[in-house]
């Protein structure tokens, strides 16, 4: 990066800061405005506590051959009762000070996940199948939640280091003015020194992120109830413990050579501050051995350079702080700030109400974002009100990819889809996808009650009439499950949590479809739906299913041709083409690509019932 780009690069984070600041004052104004007012106290706090030492030395130093010496003990003990007093009151400001800043940051790490929360829900779906964005998506969650307090934290911290710098400052000018340029001169190089090595850890933590994403993959495979199954049986936990170690070794050396390199570059800093604090001592004591300043005047001067020195120090790690964390904090920058492609129009049309055309694919096209490889190729079909249609074909042909289409959780690269006659990308997103109920083959089990992976089909539903959940339940054939389990449709599902109930495949997979017949929708998409539970059952749900459509259109996504026949019309896609659509009686006689899968399938169950 050249040098213009990279001043243009650190001038872009630093305008940043009024950002991050408008979101902690959003986040939480009364601890905000609190810790602004204790930010003063404490600055102005430490010039009192040297100034009264002064007054306490002095003291002692003029009542030494005075003639009364109970009135000077009793100045004496005023200004260390006084001293006493302001050191307490600096311990309480300094405790109700952690309290407020604690309160600001837990404040602005809960909205900040909010936040996040938000965002991850309005990205476009590609999002989660871009290795890159993941990347992005990884820093920001780790550094956002504490970032943005953390820069308003140092900012607090810079106001108060700043208020006591000056009063020192003014201080030791009365002094001399050369102590007060050895003050600054000797804490510049330790900032510059802070500046180059956040800038460094950050361009590290930034190539290594692909990497450090690796360490916790392999963590998880390795602590998680997903694979553990699986790394038992197969013996491989040795395999991804090893790799684990590999990643996590070179993470760790290589930071540990910046940090290495830094250590080096701190001492060097450290020793010129430390011989400027003796050189300023040397110099204070030669006036106090003069005669040209008192003994108090002597302490109080060496005092006020120390401390001046230390907030110095704070200042520019203040400064530094403020750097790394706005260097960090482009991370959620960039998360926050990506751009869906699926968007609402600005003035969007309503869905119309009664269902007359049913759903129309026409001529789509489309391949995934950053990919040149079309996975759909000029499909066109529909599918009328109250019809089921089948989509079939090979693994890859292009069928899940369709419904995403559907759902809009892409857009066609090329055609249109319409809903009615109207394009789906003129209707509001979210009243759209409401408009659809859908189980897709990778469905998800929510490690939470029964009765909540039901009603998360339809929350409206669900609050509105107690019975829906029961009632998808029963049609879904999950009503006996649930009923059977410890504590009915409170039971905890899954092992994550305590108390937890493991289901089997077959009856996670009714509990899915119990979800997708709360949903009070038009068109209903099952992808797999019925793939883990027996023909039987399956009959059963898939009979209840047709007879819940009424004018409601399905899509039927299986590789149960027992079930596929039951259909109104069946398209049958290769490669991203449709090359038949038709009734099962049509497609059989025609004896096309439909007819030699059903047979395929048909010979295995033959050979099966030999057996």
């Amino acid at each position: 990066m050249s040098t213009y780009a990279s001043i243009k690069n650190r001038l872009r984070h630093t305008v940043r800061l009024d950002r991050a600041v408008r979101f902690v004052w959003q986040a939480g104004p009364d601890w905000f405005i609190c810790s602004s007012v204790l930010v003063v106290l404490q600055g102005a706090l430490p010039l009192v506590a040297i100034y009264l030492m002064k007054l306490i030395v002095d003291s002692v130093t003029a009542s030494i051959g005075a003639q009364n010496s109970a009135a000077a003990l009793r100045e004496v003990l005023f200004y260390i009762t006084l001293a006493g007093g302001v050191a307490l009151f600096q311990v309480f400001v300094q405790s109700l000070s952690n309290l407020v800043q604690e309160g600001l940051s837990l404040t602005v790490s809960d909205r900040m996940y909010d936040v996040l929360h938000a965002k991850s829900m309005a990205v476009d779906l590609d999002y989660y199948e871009n290795p890159k964005y993941f990347d992005t998506l990884h820093q920001a969650q780790r550094e956002g939640p504490y970032r943005p307090a953390g820069i308003v934290n140092t900012l607090m911290l810079l106001s108060q280091n700043s208020i006591s710098l000056l009063a020192m400052a003014a201080l030791l000018m009365s002094f001399h003015w050369g102590v007060t340029v050895i003050l600054f001169a000797a804490a510049v190089p330790g900032i510059l020194v802070r500046i180059k090595f956040s800038r460094k850890m950050f361009l590290w933590h930034r190539e290594r992120t692909p990497e450090n994403r690796k360490a916790l993959y392999f963590n998880w495979i390795l602590t998680g109830n997903i694979h553990a199954k699986e790394v038992r049986l197969f013996g491989i936990g040795d395999e991804i413990s090893t790799q684990f170690s590999n990643v996590r070794q070179i993470l760790r050396q290589e930071k540990l050579a910046i940090t290495r390199q830094r250590a080096i570059a701190d001492f060097f800093t450290q020793a010129l501050g430390t011989l400027a604090i003796f050189g300023a001592l040397g110099a204070i004591a030669y006036r106090a051995v003069l005669g040209l300043i008192s003994l108090g005047d002597m302490v109080m001067f060496f005092q006020a350079f120390q401390r001046g020195l230390i907030f110095l120090r704070n200042i520019l790690k203040n400064l530094a702080d403020l750097y790394e964390n706005n260097l960090f904090l482009s991370y959620l920058y960039e998360f926050l700030d990506v751009k869906s492609h699926v968007t609402d129009p600005h003035e969007p049309q309503p869905i119309p109400k009664q269902p007359n055309h049913g759903i129309a694919f026409n001529r789509v096209w489309f391949r995934y974002p950053d990919t040149d490889q079309m996975i759909l190729k000029d499909i066109t079909f529909n599918i009328k009100p109250g019809e089921v249609v089948a989509l079939v074909g090979e693994n890859g042909s292009g069928k899940t990819t369709l419904m995403k289409l559907l759902c809009r959780l892409y857009d066609p690269t090329q055609g249109h889809i319409s809903l009615e006659g109207i394009s789906l990308d003129r209707f509001n997103t979210n009243e759209l996808r409401h408009e659809l109920s859908v189980i897709f083959q990778d469905f998800v089990q929510y490690h939470l009650t029964a009765n909540d992976n039901i009603r998360f089909g339809n929350l409206d539903l669900a609050s509105s009439d107690p019975e829906a959940v029961r009632n998808a339940a029963r049609n879904a054939g999950a009503d006996q499950i649930i009923q059977s389990l410890p504590k009915g449709y409170q039971t905890i599902l899954g092992k994550l949590f305590q108390d937890g109930v493991e289901l089997s495949i077959g009856q996670w997979q009714m509990i899915a479809i119990a979800r997708a017949f709360m949903r009070e929708a038009r068109v209903i998409v099952l992808d797999e739906p019925t793939s883990s539970l027996d023909p039987i059952i399956e009959y059963e749900i898939f009979s209840r299913f047709k007879n819940m459509l009424k004018n409601k259109s399905a899509i039927l996504i299986s590789h149960r041709f027992s079930t596929v026949r039951m259909t109104d019309r069946i398209v049958a896609l290769k490669n991203g083409r449709i090359v038949e659509q038709g009734t099962h009686q049509d497609l059989m006689r025609k004896n096309g690509y439909y007819a030699h899968l059903f047979e395929k399938q048909a010979k295995g169950y033959r050979r099966d019932g030999q057996t």
